[in-house]
């Protein structure tokens, strides 16, 4: 095995040394190259000294080692790992959300802390003056965007520049709570995940059913 090994490695030296390739072998080897890319998102524990030859044997017509009649052993291993994939998945999925919800639970008790019938936590940082916005609001706002480990998603106030949207354009926790609000006001808002995203992410930084904590500046109800 070692000396095979030394054999293909030594072979893939004096390809990649050989700078007068053909267009062939360059398609060849950029497609060998796809191919390996494909295969890892799906199997990367696949053995790749028997991948090699069983391509080979396919390719030069070669009698295989071993017989699938139908596909029927690779369809039911990628069922499998498909299904333990989702059932991993799931038991992650649940874990997250009993995390969120022990925190919101633990987070409720603060002192400033007010809870809204729908579970919309908030805190009131700064009062404002003048009128509040209603759902159908257009809203200038700063904003700060935590996971409720403090880990910053999204964030106007990093970025320099508020942002202008309607109230119904957004997840239903900043159209609830902003509508709390009156100009000038600032808010720290814990949101629960049937507010938020739910079982979705939409970055790698929220994880699905997570509650998130926003701060938010309302600086104008526009016209």
């Amino acid at each position: 095995m070692i000396k095979k090994t030394m054999a293909i490695a030594a072979l893939m030296f004096s390809v990649s040394a050989n700078a007068q390739l053909t267009k062939v072998d360059s398609v060849s080897y950029l497609v060998g190259m796809n191919i390996g890319a494909s295969i890892m998102k799906d199997f990367s524990e696949a053995n790749v000294n028997l991948l090699v030859k069983g391509l080979q044997d396919a390719m030069t017509k070669q009698a295989p080692m071993c017989s699938d009649p139908g596909n029927e052993m690779l369809n039911n291993f990628f069922q499998q790992k498909q299904q333990a994939m989702q059932a991993q998945e799931e038991m992650n999925n649940m874990a997250y959300k009993q995390v969120g919800e022990e925190f919101l639970a633990k987070n409720a008790k603060k002192s400033g802390v007010k809870v809204t019938a729908s579970g919309l936590q908030y805190e009131v940082l700064k009062e404002g003056k003048g009128e509040h916005p209603v759902a159908t609001s257009k809203v200038k706002v700063h904003y700060h965007g935590t996971t409720p480990e403090g880990v910053v998603f999204d964030s106007s106030v990093e970025r320099g520049e508020p942002i202008s949207f309607g109230l119904d354009q957004v997840i239903k926790g900043w159209t609830e709570g902003v509508q709390l609000m009156k100009v000038g006001a600032k808010y720290r808002f814990y949101i629960p995940q049937e507010l938020a995203y739910g079982p979705s992410s939409p970055s790698p930084t929220i994880k699905p059913y997570m509650p998130l904590v926003f701060e938010v500046e309302l600086i104008e109800i526009e016209k």
